[in-house]
């Protein structure tokens, strides 16, 4: 006689040092995208209550004076809602891009700060550009586009979030207001799809959840079938 085998529900096991450090860089990547946030806040109130203009250290395209800006100009905003309209999108696509790919982002980030500060000041209109959206715009493209690249849950989840999130954003891109510097966003998002391709495979798929079946078909396998009942 056969014993039948007990069937049980399919059970998730889970390493919970493998949680604990993935909930880690959540809570870091989180911290890391708001304390630039606050810091880009601080010195708007500096720039108020100081009774300073900060936008003259903006880029100025193809004039010496305003090779500083490619340095200073993503921590300068023109008013409070400039700088309210990009503090959101820096905290959530900065923690996505931090959280999911820590090693891409230590080239995407340098990139697209001083490759993009490069692009507006060879190409873009004579006016001053300042605002952290370049970044933004870099980081959206890049982590929107890495998802479909890769096509892996976590890649598409985390690109899932930032396009349904702030999807609109890529009709910054084209000519709008004349007050909207399109050049910096152009020159981000570009960046941020170029580097996508690039670095597709710097940051390896962490290892998917195991399901209790998956463990017993092995040892099923491995039954010794009689041949006859």
């Amino acid at each position: 006689m056969i014993q039948s085998a007990r069937r049980t529900a399919p059970m998730l096991i889970q390493n919970r040092s493998d949680t604990t450090a993935d909930t880690r860089r959540l809570h870091i990547a989180f911290a890391v995208a708001l304390s630039f946030a606050l810091l880009l806040w601080m010195l708007k109130l500096t720039e108020y209550l100081g009774g300073f203009d900060f936008s003259r250290f903006g880029i100025y395209p193809r004039r010496a004076d305003g090779l500083a800006g490619i340095l200073c100009a993503p921590f300068i905003h023109s008013s409070v809602s400039h700088l309210f309209a990009n503090t959101a999108p820096i905290i959530v696509t900065g923690t996505m891009l931090l959280y999911g790919y820590p090693r891409a982002a230590k080239v995407l980030l340098p990139v697209v700060y001083l490759g993009g500060g490069v692009a507006v000041w060879l190409f873009a209109r004579e006016a001053y550009h300042i605002g952290a959206s370049g970044l933004a715009f870099g980081m959206l493209f890049f982590v929107s586009t890495i998802g479909v690249i890769r096509w892996e849950r976590r890649t598409i989840a985390l690109s899932l979030v930032v396009f349904f999130l702030y999807g609109g954003m890529i009709w910054g891109v084209i000519p709008g207001a004349h007050d909207v510097s399109f050049e910096s966003h152009l020159s981000g998002a570009l960046i941020g799809i170029v580097l996508a391709f690039l670095l597709r495979n710097r940051d390896p798929e962490p290892p998917g959840k195991q399901y209790s079946w998956e463990h017993d078909e092995t040892e099923t396998d491995d039954y010794d079938w009689p041949d006859r009942l």
